[in-house]
């Protein structure tokens, strides 16, 4: 997201990238792009944030608008989702609905299905059922790795993800699932 906004492909700029864990490889990366970091307490528990106020404050002292969610594995709760109602984007590696929650590649590579993918939806208060944005499908090969999937739905990720939300931007207010869809092998995406 940082490199597409670095070549202007964003209507807009990255603010602030925030990070649950300290020891995240993309705080580095941002700070080489000049892209402001921090890493906000998140208190004990696991999978959500204990005191959401710190990170609110963050976000709207730069006067973001939008939210986005990469590799965030913790749950938002009222006090973050109505501070930013509508305007938080999140990535997950499946066709939503199907495979919400953790571990979304393995457990579609071990159904055996043909299709999976990656999906840009909306954040509300339920686990990767807000809206839709937009999804990028990927075939499953005869006899993929688990490791080789992985790596061409990340791949799929970095690509969907910049036009989502140049889409979002460009677009809103939209009907909740309006949005764009693309084929894995696919550069561009075509609206639904």
């Amino acid at each position: 997201m940082a490199t597409a906004a670095a070549r202007g492909e964003l209507p807009g700029r990255i603010a602030l990238l925030m990070s649950d864990r300290p020891d995240a490889p993309v705080l580095e990366r941002a700070r080489r792009l000049g892209i402001e970091t921090r890493v906000p307490p998140v208190g004990r528990f696991r999978t959500r944030i204990e005191d959401e106020a710190p990170w609110i404050a963050a976000l709207r002292a730069r006067d973001v608008e939008l939210v986005l969610l990469a590799g965030f594995m913790r749950r938002l709760h009222e006090p973050f989702l109505a501070a930013y109602r509508d305007r938080i984007l999140n990535i997950h590696p499946s066709l939503l609905p199907a495979y919400p929650g953790l571990d979304a590649i393995r457990r579609a590579w071990e159904d055996g299905v043909r299709e999976t993918g990656c999906t840009v939806h909306r954040v509300d208060s339920t686990l990767d059922g807000g809206p839709i944005v937009a999804q990028s499908v990927v075939e499953v090969l005869a006899g993929e790795s688990l490791e080789s999937l992985e790596r061409r739905i990340h791949a799929a990720e970095h690509a969907l993800y910049p036009l989502a939300v140049r889409h979002f931007l460009e677009q809103r207010p939209g009907p909740p699932g309006a949005g764009v869809r693309s084929g894995g092998a696919r550069p561009e995406a075509e609206h639904v």
